[in-house]
């Protein structure tokens, strides 16, 4: 307890805490293997800013952004992987016979004593965030392993050169990543390191990309596509061909495109991995979505819902037959939506059965059922053999055309109760889509009770969030004419949000209740706009996307350029 008595010390004297404020957070701490500084800052009562200003003006030590340095590669060598995860240390740079060690505890003697000892160097302390040394431990061996698998590939030409490397060699054996495994081939190491960087960075996806000279990686963080290495071009068949072999592919056909998937498990989590190649120009373009299976799907609490929308959401849910119709482009979260309706509406009383391809969460108590086109399983031939299931509730993966929507459509009229989701701009335009596709506009007006449209905007990380007094162009493309002085809100960029200003995203809704009127006029052929016009009439509880999305600017949720640039404000 000394280390924590005198961090506490170090805290008062600052000025940073009380003497209560230090009893209790002893008094917090007992029982938990957790350091004081956490106990401090997770009980709110300082922030890790404070904290680091402190240790920064008590100990005489410099701080470090470290989303703002590039730590090079190759002093992954100076301090081994094994100790800087275990003392949550990173090299920053080495200059002479000293080593600069970014920590977020430099009152930690043990792991300074500790490298000292294994580089036989001065050891300089320099106090960062705790998750961006954990970030930079991850980034920094992670792209060690990448830089090292290469460097063998290059040696081992031979084994490793295009086309050469045969499935007996590459075999996918383990799905346990962060395992050094010795005598593993370095294509599956190169491959296991970018799994290990998506998972880090919380990317959604990865994207393996031939280019002329070389294969580009790219990973889709917050929405965002951010490019994270270059592989050089000799070893493009080699490790498009890993993922193949992981993906359960025929890694010997290159001319069509394939889909397939594999689980892997790192730490305490476990991911689906969805792969598809596309043959490109310069080779086979390699796309993989992240799943994490350890959290189940979201619930309702989680999407983000409030007001008028989470009363609208209810209401939806109650109606036991009928079509609700989740929109909205790719990416926009449709899918987590659904899944959180399904857990909703999962209880024993009810046969849910669902229809997707591919099955992306088990949910324990439904009957999940997987698309195979090869097979003759098709979303409609799917649907016709559900009905025959004595089902109550059917989801519906994806309306992909319109002998699909129809059978949907009969299936609700006939008292069930069906879920399901559709690529459309907003929830109007879902009635012309399924118009479009061939589905009578008196079905369309019988069966559907509800649509909810939304997409996913960036939140402002809550670390670095500053306010600040928009210009009138700003207002202007807000449509907030008039509303001089109102303050809103960014990000400034910090260590916590890795410099972006952004942290998380959040769900923006619009929710389409297809009321008497409303089924009138769709049963009647109505134009949009004037349904429109019947929607923003005088009583109407119609909340467009848009009015939805400037709620959300204004209470500092998000900035107004992620809702310019995701939203369509002329709508």
């Amino acid at each position: 307890m000394a280390k924590y008595r005198r961090l506490g010390e170090l805290l008062i004297a600052a000025g940073t805490i009380t003497e209560e404020q230090l009893e209790r957070a002893l008094e917090l701490q007992k029982g938990t293997k957790e350091r004081l500084g956490s106990v401090l800052i997770t009980n709110g009562i300082i922030t890790e800013g404070q904290l680091i200003d402190a240790l920064t003006m008590q100990l005489g030590i410099d701080a470090i952004d470290l989303t703002k340095v590039n730590i090079p590669t190759e002093l992954a060598n100076a301090v081994p992987k094994n100790i800087a995860k275990q003392y949550q240390v990173v090299p920053v740079k080495v200059v002479g016979d000293e080593i600069y060690l970014a920590m977020s505890d430099p009152l930690n003697f043990y792991a300074l004593e500790e490298v000292r000892k294994a580089v036989h160097k001065r050891v300089i302390p320099v106090v960062a965030t705790e998750s961006a040394v954990d970030r930079a431990i991850r980034v920094l061996y992670g792209n060690e392993g990448v830089a090292k698998a290469i460097e063998e590939m290059k040696r081992d030409s031979s084994t490793m050169s295009a086309g050469s490397g045969s499935q007996t060699d590459m075999t996918f054996v383990s799905n346990q990543l962060g395992e050094d495994v010795l005598d593993s081939a370095p294509a599956i190491r190169l491959v296991n390191s970018l799994i290990e960087r998506a998972i880090t960075e919380r990317a959604s996806d990865i994207h393996l990309e031939p280019q002329e000279n070389d294969l580009r990686v790219r990973m889709r963080i917050d929405g965002m596509m951010r490019e994270i290495l270059r592989i050089p071009g000799e070893f493009k068949a080699t490790v498009i061909s890993r993922w193949k072999v992981m993906s359960g592919m025929d890694i010997t056909e290159r001319r069509v495109p394939q889909d397939g998937r594999f689980s892997v498990t790192m730490k305490d989590k476990e991911l689906d991995l969805r792969v598809a190649t596309l043959p490109t120009i310069y080779g086979e373009k390699i796309v993989a979505r992240l799943l994490d299976k350890t959290g189940g799907c979201v619930k309702k609490n989680e999407l983000g819902l409030s007001g008028d929308d989470e009363a609208k959401f209810n209401k939806l849910l109650k109606h036991r037959n009928g079509v609700i119709l989740i929109v909205g482009p790719t990416g926009s979260g449709k899918s987590t939506t659904m899944y959180a309706m399904i857990n909703e509406l999962n209880t024993p009383e009810v046969n849910l059965v669902t229809l997707e391809d591919p099955v992306e969460y088990n949910v324990v108590g439904i009957n999940q059922v997987q698309i195979n086109e090869k097979t003759g399983m098709t979303f409609a031939n799917g649907l016709r053999s559900i009905l025959r299931q004595d089902p109550d509730i059917i989801a519906v993966g994806e309306i992909r055309d319109g002998e699909t929507a129809e059978i949907a459509m009969r299936a609700a009229i006939t008292g069930h109760m069906v879920l399901s989701t559709i690529h459309t701009n907003d929830a109007l335009g879902t009635i012309e889509r399924l118009e479009d596709i061939g589905v009578e506009s008196y079905l369309i007006g019988s069966a559907v009770k509800g649509v909810v449209s939304q997409r996913l905007l960036r939140k402002i990380c809550p670390d670095c969030k500053k306010a600040y007094t928009p210009d009138a162009e700003e207002l202007r493309d807000l449509g907030l004419e008039g509303e001089e002085g109102l303050k809103l809100y960014k990000g400034a960029g910090c260590p916590n949000c890795f410099n972006t200003g952004y942290r998380g995203r959040t769900a923006v809704f619009e929710m389409l209740e297809i009321n008497g009127k409303v089924r009138d006029l769709v049963s009647k052929k109505a134009s949009r706009e004037v349904i429109e016009e019947s929607l923003t009439g005088e009583g109407s509880s119609f909340v467009s996307l848009r009015d939805n999305a400037i709620r959300l600017v204004k209470a500092g949720k998000t900035t107004s350029e992620e809702v310019l640039r995701v939203v369509n404000m002329e709508e």
